[in-house]
């Protein structure tokens, strides 16, 4: 057994994915919302033959730059959030009183969670917590994080070409632009589906919603000067 209790099989088996299914959206989303904006930025200020490559050179160069920042983010919003679980196991462990144990683990718990959770089942988890023989010193990333940052910048930076890719392969501008809006809205469409399924309600209400959302938000960018 491990110090966790759990077997290597068990823990396999109970692992979260590196990135969610909201992680991915919510990722593919930005990158859109970002190419957009700069290709229409650009396409209103860019003329000549080399127009279309030019936007999707700086679509690209804006995504890779937030891409990089957004998988920066991410590692510290790991880092942080496994900070703040140490910082809990620890108080819980050197805790002497137990039932001021069980009061640390319930003010962790979320709103909802709070009415759920019973206090037997805490003390439960203060018992499993104060037998483990050992904790990290201090938080670390593991490789999976690395690899879990590197898929944010992936998402991010791929979601440039559908926008702006168009502009390269379509001389015709309005064609080019009809093309970029067209995938936008296919991808924003699958997105939204995707986010219904994985919250458990209609996914064609949930994409033809972020559809509109989309929209909105793309109109809202512009105007604000983004």
């Amino acid at each position: 057994m491990r110090a966790t209790g759990l077997t290597h099989q068990e823990d396999t088996e109970t692992r979260e994915p590196i990135l969610d299914t909201v992680d991915r959206v919510s990722e593919l989303c930005f990158g859109l919302f970002m190419a957009l904006t700069f290709v229409g930025a650009v396409s209103a200020a860019t003329a000549g033959e080399d127009a279309g490559r030019k936007m999707l050179y700086t679509a690209l160069g804006c995504n890779l730059a937030w891409g990089l920042a957004d998988a920066v983010m991410f590692l510290v919003r790991t880092l942080t959030n496994r900070g703040k679980q140490l910082t809990l196991a620890r108080t819980v462990k050197n805790e002497p009183d137990a039932a001021a144990g069980a009061r640390a683990l319930r003010k962790a718990l979320s709103k909802a969670m709070k009415t759920l959770v019973a206090d037997s089942e805490l003390e439960l988890i203060r018992a499993r917590i104060v037998a483990t023989t050992t904790l990290p010193h201090r938080p670390r990333l593991l490789l999976e994080d690395y690899i879990g940052a590197a898929g944010v910048f992936v998402i991010v930076v791929l979601s440039t070409f559908p926008v702006a890719l168009p502009f390269v392969l379509f001389k015709e501008t309005s064609t080019a632009l009809t093309v970029s809006r067209v995938l936008t809205l296919a991808m924003l469409f699958c997105s939204g589906i995707a986010l219904g399924h994985h919250a458990g309600f209609g996914g064609w209400i949930a994409g033809f919603a972020m559809v509109a959302l989309g929209v909105v938000l793309t109109i809202a960018i512009i105007a604000l000067g983004g």
